[in-house]
């Protein structure tokens, strides 16, 4: 397996637990969970400066989705990158 494509899974698998930690916030009492405290604990303190500069609006906070596309756009410039030294 090479260096692109483990951080391609690992960023992949990021993304998904970011996707499912912000789902948990629909169902009560989720994120208080086990499973939901360990969520918190790696994907928190990646979305806690979105969350600082990206005020909800209202009841919706689009500060996980904004993290995502941040997220996308450095796996795009890390694989230029690794390109280059190709």
């Amino acid at each position: 397996m090479s260096l692109e494509s483990l951080l391609f899974r690992l960023l992949n698998l990021y993304q998904i637990a970011i996707v499912i930690y912000i789902l948990m916030s629909w169902f009560p009492g989720a994120r208080e969970s086990t499973f939901g405290r360990f969520l918190a604990s790696i994907v928190e303190p990646y979305l806690e400066p979105f969350r600082r500069i990206i005020p909800p609006l209202g009841m919706l906070d689009i500060s996980g989705l904004v993290a995502i596309f941040v997220l996308q756009l450095a796996l795009q410039g890390l694989f230029v990158l690794l390109g280059f030294f190709r």
